[in-house]
């Protein structure tokens, strides 16, 4: 039986590694060499805490869907109603905090490989499912929906667009689909 490694982290370093590795060089390239280099580890340590690539892969987007949930959710802290929710959701979109390059990277990533592999939908499903939870304590479900749609969207075209939208011109819309103008 393999004797565990002596640093208690190596587990999560390795679980930020592979994500570090997944938008630096993109998920067709990743492989166990380029994780542990990132991580700074032993390459057998990869096999010791996971059963392959692939499980390895899974962790890391958990992690990472796990994460940007967190991020979401912070957005929402201080909201008491349905109009300030409408206001956290504008700055969600247009501020650059959740959409830094390396979280838009992790997604458009993890949407190319999900296609690829079909176990990684429920990821993806639970991750949908807590954003749309977060709204519906101000909006009923579908809108919820529609907005969560809307959000992932948005953030999309905030990061890509030549002529970003203006944030009020985002509100209007988030306003629009909320059924508040």
């Amino acid at each position: 039986m393999a004797r565990p490694p002596n640093d208690p982290q190596r587990r999560e370093k390795i679980i930020q590694a592979t994500l570090t590795t997944i938008a630096t060089h993109g998920i067709s390239t990743v492989t166990h060499r380029k994780i542990a280099h990132c991580a700074g580890v032993p390459l057998g340590s990869l096999t010791y805490y996971f059963a392959g690539i692939d499980a390895l892969l899974e962790e890391a987007f958990s992690v990472f869907t796990e994460q940007m949930s967190v991020q979401y959710l912070a957005f929402f802290q201080q909201v008491q109603n349905r109009e300030q929710a409408i206001e956290a959701i504008t700055e969600l979109i247009f501020s650059a905090q959740v959409t830094t390059v390396r979280n838009m990277e992790l997604m458009y990533q993890l949407y190319a490989y999900m296609s690829k592999k079909p176990a990684l939908k429920g990821i993806m499903q639970n991750w949908m499912r807590r954003s749309q939870q977060t709204l519906e304590q101000w909006f009923e479900p579908v809108t919820a929906r529609a907005l969560d749609a809307f959000i992932e969207g948005m953030t999309l075209h905030v990061v890509i667009d030549r002529q970003p939208l203006t944030r009020n011109e985002i509100r209007c819309m988030v306003a629009r689909i909320a059924g508040s103008e």
